[in-house]
């Protein structure tokens, strides 16, 4: 199937085929073209370029006969007329009205399979509880885990279905969903066949992470090595038996898991063959950050609470830091240092966490508002924060993340706005037209 969009304003996000990720003054900036066009076949960007007269044509594009004033141009094995914007050679012709189109964003930290939700933690927040005294109470993840216990693979599969949905419809192409409410071998079975069926079924690129280290189950409180042994000598081999995990992760950080027991559970995690990422320094520096990098985390995640040490860790490392802008302003804690990331050559990735109890938002416009509103990135800077780089924390950013020729066709067109920096700017008013993801309108 062939489709044409056309009377593109402005199409954002294009960069040349190879480039994996952006760092340092590389994110100050967002290649663009004005009067675009995009050619999309069998669910892959096949070209794009700038056209005559706001159409779909390159200015390579082969002018045809004119008749009567009107002109024509070929291109693609498309025919645009200048005066009808009809086409020929196209099945689909998609009329972008002036507006943006631009990668559909990409969410590389999600927690989005689980059970109920915790809106009775959300008034002992107000009533000014923390997130670890929460969880020191025996809630928390720990609640999570006990309502996912009780709901069968199939409600848990229906309800994830319609964050799923809520999420695409809001312009996100890519998830990474997590396991980690499960808590024993079986419900974190449960968890990852459900995100499974969800990369079969969804339209969505999916990736799957196994949390199973995300806390301690309440069977082995007080029992903290125990817990670990069981995620090493019986999760992990039963995960891997099943081939449901992209990734493996770990809570690293103060009252969960020691770097030590990171280390364990990492080293296990590699032979099989899993890529490591991490959870690390929501809570306190907690030493996460250099373990990952010491076993070549793809990411390591949250970094609200991080020092000099952690960025001189990262430099040269291929271990994206990737920062959860919307757990900071649920939680009300310190926003990650994106800005000092930056500045000091490094990338930054910016996801939503979105999870029932720190985080229950998956609106990566959102996350990418607040990647300027509050931890003051520039426009372009957030937007690579939540597109090319959060694919490359997902390990997608050869196929998303950005317009390049051979990625797939994972789009969002928006009304027409002023610019790039309306999208963050004015992070509440409906601007998103239409989304597509492998070179269908959902």
């Amino acid at each position: 199937m062939k489709t044409v969009i056309y009377n593109i304003g402005t199409l954002a996000g294009i960069l040349p085929e190879g480039v994996t990720k952006l760092e340092g003054s590389e994110m100050n900036h967002v290649e663009c073209i004005e009067d675009a066009y995009v050619v999309i076949e069998d669910g892959v960007i096949k070209e794009f370029g700038h056209c005559p007269a706001g159409l779909g044509v390159q200015n390579r594009a082969t002018p045809l006969a004119a008749e009567g004033g009107a002109r024509s141009y070929a291109v693609g094995g498309v025919v645009l007329d200048s005066q009808t914007c009809r086409t020929d050679g196209a099945d689909e012709y998609i009329d972008a009205k002036g507006g943006i189109v631009m990668p559909a964003f990409c969410d590389s930290h999600t927690h989005i399979v689980y059970a109920g939700c915790r809106d009775g933690e959300f008034r002992d927040k107000i009533a000014g509880l923390s997130y670890e005294e929460i969880a020191a109470r025996g809630g928390g993840i720990l609640n999570s885990a006990d309502l996912l216990h009780e709901t069968s693979e199939d409600e848990l599969y229906e309800q994830a279905m319609v964050r799923v949905h809520e999420i695409m419809a809001m312009g996100t192409g890519a998830v990474e969903i997590k396991s980690g409410y499960g808590l024993t071998v079986e419900d974190e079975l449960k968890m990852l066949r459900v995100i499974k069926r969800i990369k079969e079924t969804a339209p969505i690129t999916v990736r799957a992470n196994f949390l199973g280290a995300h806390a301690v189950g309440r069977a082995y409180r007080g029992r903290q090595s125990e817990y670990v042994d069981l995620v090493c000598n019986e999760m992990l081999p039963a995960v891997a038996a099943e081939g449901l995990a992209d990734f493996v992760d770990v809570f690293c950080d103060a009252g969960f898991f020691t770097v030590e027991e990171t280390d364990m559970i990492l080293s296990k995690a590699a032979e099989y063959g899993i890529t490591p990422k991490i959870h690390a320094n929501e809570l306190e520096v907690s030493g996460g950050v250099q373990v990952g990098v010491r076993h070549g985390a793809l990411s390591v995640d949250h970094l609200e609470k991080t020092t000099d040490a952690e960025i001189e860790a990262l430099r040269g490392s291929r271990t994206m830091p990737t920062m959860l802008p919307g757990c900071s302003f649920f939680l009300g804690i310190p926003y990650g240092n994106a800005k000092g990331y930056i500045e000091a050559g490094l990338p930054v990735a910016l996801a939503s966490d979105y999870n029932p109890g720190s985080s229950p938002s998956g609106n990566m416009r959102f996350v990418m508002a607040l990647g300027c509103i509050r931890m003051r990135l520039t426009p372009e800077q957030s937007f690579n924060a939540c597109t090319i780089n959060t694919a490359y924390a997902m390990g997608v950013s050869d196929i998303l993340g950005s317009i390049t020729v051979g990625k797939k066709a994972n789009l969002i067109i928006t009304k027409k706005v002023p610019s790039l920096a309306f999208i963050p700017y004015s992070h509440q008013t409906p601007v998103i037209e239409k989304v597509i993801l492998n070179g269908i309108a959902i």
